[in-house]
C-alpha cells in the first residue's frame, strides 16, 4: 500500500510495523536517577523514531508542502496588497503589508498542523496504531513524535511563505537571533496544533466528522486573533477570546521577532509560557486519549 501524507491518505503500514519494532525500552532494575535518565532517553530516542517515520512521507508526497503554501500566498497577494492600498487597518508604524505577514505564517502553520489527526484515524483503520499501542513506547513520545514530524511541515512552509514575502517587498529582520526565536514560535504553534488535531481524532474516531469539525475550528481560531488586524480593534468580547487563543501569542511573537519595527504587546516571556504551557497541557491530554481510538 502506498504512503502518503497526513491530509487524509493512508500511511505505509510496513513502515509503521518497522517503526514499532524500533521502538524497545530496557526493563532493567536501576536506582531512582538512573531510571529518571535512562526514561528520558528512551522517551527522546522513540520521538524521534515517529518523527522521523512520519517526515519520511514528505520525500513520497513532495507536492503537499507546495500545495498548502498556496492559500498563504494568495493571501499575501491579494488581501495583504489590498489592504495595503486602502490603508483601511491602523498598525502604526509598520507597513500593513509587513503586519501581515507573522499571521499569515501563523495561518499556514495553523492550517498545516490542524488537519493532522486525520494521519491517526488512518492508522487505526490500517491496524498500523495497534502495533504502536502495542509497542512498550511511552504515549506522550507518539504523540510528541506526531507534533514533531508537524513542525518539520511547517518549517519548509514557512520557508516559503518568508521567501515569497520578501519577493512582495516585505521587510524582514534577518539577523540569526529573530530568525532563531521565529523558528521556536513556528515549531511550538505547529506542534501545538497538530495535538489538538490529535486529542480531537481522538474523541471523534472517524474521517467525516473529523474533517467537519477541523473546518470549524479553523476559522474561528483565525479571525479571533491579531493575525490580520489589531487586538484594539476588537469588540472587548471579541478580545478577551482572543487572548485565550494561542495563536494569538504565536502571531505575537512573531510579529516582533520577524518584522523591522514589531513590537510584542503581550512580551515575549508571556508568548513562549502560554505555547509550552498550552502544549504540555495538550500532550497530556492526547497520550491519555490515544488507546481509546482503538475502542
Amino acid at each position: 500500500m502506498t504512503s502518503q501524507g497526513p491530509a487524509g491518505r493512508p500511511a505505509d503500514s510496513a513502515d509503521a510495523a518497522a517503526v514499532a519494532d524500533q521502538l524497545p525500552r530496557v526493563d532493567d532494575p536501576l536506582g531512582p536517577a538512573a531510571r529518571v535518565a535512562r526514561g528520558l532517553v528512551e522517551f527522546v530516542e522513540q520521538m524521534l523514531t515517529i518523527a522521523w517515520a512520519e517526515t519520511r512521507k514528505l520525500r513520497r508526497d513532495s507536492t503537499e508542502i507546495l500545495t498548502r503554501a498556496v492559500q498563504p500566498v494568495l493571501w499575501l497577494g491579494i488581501f495583504g496588497v489590498v489592504m495595503s492600498r486602502a490603508r483601511a487597518i491602523p498598525t502604526g508604524p509598520v507597513g500593513y503589508l509587513d503586519f501581515l505577514v507573522p499571521g499569515i505564517l501563523a495561518q499556514s502553520v495553523l492550517f498545516v498542523a490542524i488537519f493532522y489527526g486525520i494521519s491517526l484515524i488512518w492508522e487505526r483503520d490500517l491496524g498500523i496504531l495497534h502495533k504502536y499501542l502495542a509497542s512498550p513506547a511511552y504515549r506522550t513520545a507518539l504523540v510528541a513524535g506526531k507534533a514533531a514530524s508537524a513542525a518539520v511541515r511547517a518549517v519548509v512552509q514557512a520557508l516559503i511563505v518568508g521567501f515569497v514575502s520578501m519577493l512582495m517587498g516585505a521587510h524582514l529582520r534577518l539577523s540569526p537571533l529573530p530568525l532563531l526565536g521565529a523558528l521556536l514560535f513556528i515549531v511550538l504553534g505547529a506542534a501545538l496544533f497538530s495535538t489538538f488535531s490529535l486529542a480531537v481524532a481522538c474523541i471523534v474516531k472517524t474521517r467525516e466528522r473529523f474533517m467537519g469539525i477541523g473546518q470549524l475550528l479553523t476559522m474561528p481560531l483565525f479571525f479571533a486573533s491579531n493575525a490580520i488586524y489589531p487586538l484594539s480593534l476588537m469588540p472587548r468580547g471579541l478580545q478577551a477570546f482572543s487572548r485565550g487563543n494561542p495563536l494569538t501569542y504565536q502571531v505575537d511573537a512573531l510579529r516582533a521577532l520577524m518584522i523591522q519595527g514589531g513590537q510584542s504587546t503581550m512580551g515575549y516571556g508571556v508568548d513562549l509560557a502560554v505555547e509550552v504551557g498550552t502544549l504540555l497541557l495538550l500532550i497530556g491530554i492526547a497520550a491519555r486519549l490515544y488507546p481509546t481510538t482503538v475502542n
